[in-house]
């Protein structure tokens, strides 16, 4: 099976739907694109990458450089990885971490880090065996915005 990566059009809202849902957050192709272009607008850094084979979208990562005061470069993220279900195992999620590296090591990063939620755990194997190691946790508030 080849893995064909590249960049998010537009009209593959529709086919990143069902991603995110499998990531536990449903959304609407509308509102993916609005966001996505809030998105880009407020950060230009960012990418969002798809996995596709035989032109059918089964994985979406999005990847975002971060600047921090406390490394000698930017931070590469990670922020969202996705492979429907039945296309798990099948090297797309692979791809699109390869694709990440590459990207980054393009621009010079020295570090990737892999954001992963607690009821994902099963993903946590899958980075480990690409060479990923667990690095302090990560802490979350949900607030209101003004």
């Amino acid at each position: 099976m080849t893995v064909i990566v590249r960049d998010a059009r537009g009209d593959d809202a529709p086919a990143i739907a069902p991603l995110l849902e499998a990531l536990g957050y449903p959304t609407e192709p509308a509102v993916i694109r609005e966001r996505w272009r809030a998105l880009l607008k407020a950060d230009a850094s960012a990418r969002v990458l798809v996995g596709e084979v035989d032109g059918r979208v089964l994985g979406v990562a999005t990847l975002h450089v971060t600047p921090v005061l406390h490394r000698p470069t930017a931070v590469g993220r990670v922020t969202a990885l996705a492979v429907l279900p039945a296309s798990q195992g099948t090297g797309v999620g692979r791809a699109l971490i390869e694709a990440s590296e590459r990207h980054f090591e393009a621009a010079g990063l020295e570090r990737i880090e892999i954001t992963s939620g607690i009821s994902h755990r099963p993903a946590y194997d899958f980075y480990r065996h690409l060479g990923y190691e667990d690095h302090g946790l990560r802490f979350a508030k949900t607030i209101r915005p003004a």
